[in-house]
């Protein structure tokens, strides 16, 4: 069974930075897969923070861009997401999420906090 364990998460004070890991299976990590971020703040939907497209290309939201960076290291099968700039806004669980040959995979979340 495949899976996805996200880590890093934590409080932090408006402005800081924070780097979260998704340690991810090796029958699943693939340059073939798409792999993303995504994050639920209390009371919202889960949004699309952050995306390696299946050709290797990064897509990123608007709320985003700018501050944060997706980024894998292939010989860890790990992937990252360093956050800069941090907001109130930010708040959230953020997801790792993988999808590839035709199914989907999601880590078990870690919370951000972004507070004075």
């Amino acid at each position: 069974q495949a899976q996805l364990v996200e880590s890093g998460g934590g409080l932090v004070q408006p402005g800081g930075s924070l780097t979260l890991s998704c340690v991810v299976s090796q029958s699943i990590f693939s340059r073939h897969a798409l792999m993303a971020w995504y994050r639920q703040a209390p009371g919202k939907e889960r949004e699309s923070v952050a995306t390696f497209t299946t050709g290797g290309s990064r897509t990123y939201a608007d709320f985003v861009k700018g501050r944060f960076t997706i980024s894998r290291d292939t010989t860890v099968n790990t992937l990252y997401l360093i956050m800069h700039s941090l907001k109130p806004d930010d708040t959230g669980v953020y997801y790792c999420h993988v999808q590839f040959r035709g199914s989907e995979y999601w880590g078990q979340g870690t919370q951000v906090t972004v507070s004075s």
